[in-house]
């Protein structure tokens, strides 16, 4: 039985979309280009307005990732910390572009800084989803050497969500770079362990462990394509669902 207001087409109501920092943007090399994040931010409403529950998490890649800072010379630890200083700033600009379009949003950090959003409270967050508000979890899952793959897996877990999207540059799971060879083939289905033996690189291992071990499906879809958000979520489209 669908729930009251949810679109009679909609396959979910309760998804867990997880987007690279680099998907912010744009075509610049670094930081954020505003109207890619308001693309975006639409394309979460169109979904948004089918009813559906929408929790989000977003890379920090665009402005600090921990693993170059480590590679550097850093301390790996320091480094993975200001990584997920990054991913509360691109929540703060996601949650900016979709207050403006009437979308309201919660966005909740696994390290407490309260006069910037919320701590991480499992059982408020929950409340804000039934309520109809997006939830962007930031910071990661709080811990460094976790990756925010394995935050949208860990959260997805905890909200009951039903299905891990995973927007990408490209429309699903190849068997190798798309971009770079022309006769790459892509996976309709694949399954949890595959993509770990073959190193498809859909998400870091101990996301996908995580992901198998609760039977939670991944969608991988390209957030380029207008509409495909939406799309998938009625049935449409082109994506690689991973699943045993």
């Amino acid at each position: 039985m669908s729930k009251p207001g949810l679109d009679a087409a909609v396959k979910y109501s309760r998804v867990m979309l997880k987007i690279s920092g680099e998907a912010l943007m744009g075509d610049q090399g670094f930081g954020l280009h505003p109207p890619t994040v308001q693309r975006i931010a639409q394309e979460v409403k169109s979904v948004h307005d089918l009813g559906v529950e929408i929790c989000m998490v977003i890379g920090g890649g665009n402005i600090f990732r921990g693993l170059a800072g480590s590679a550097q010379g850093m301390e790996r630890t320091t480094a993975d910390y200001m990584g997920m200083l990054a991913t509360v700033m691109n929540a703060l600009a996601m949650q900016s572009a979709l207050e403006q379009i009437g979308v309201f949003t919660r966005v909740i950090s696994a390290i407490p800084m309260d006069q910037v959003c919320e701590p991480y409270i499992r059982r408020r967050a929950v409340r804000h989803l039934e309520k109809k508000r997006v939830c962007i979890f930031a910071a990661g899952t709080g811990n460094p050497y976790f990756t925010t793959d394995t935050a949208a897996t860990l959260r997805a877990n905890e909200m009951a969500c039903q299905v891990i999207f995973k927007g990408t540059k490209v429309d699903g799971v190849y068997d190798k770079d798309p971009k770079k060879h022309a006769d790459a083939k892509r996976y309709e289905t694949v399954s949890y362990d595959e993509c770990l033996a073959k190193h498809l690189g859909v998400m870091d291992a101990s996301a996908i462990a995580l992901a198998r071990d609760n039977n939670l499906p991944i969608i991988v879809f390209s957030l380029d394509e207008p509409g495909g958000f939406r799309g998938i979520l009625r049935g449409e489209g082109t994506y690689t669902r991973v699943q045993d």
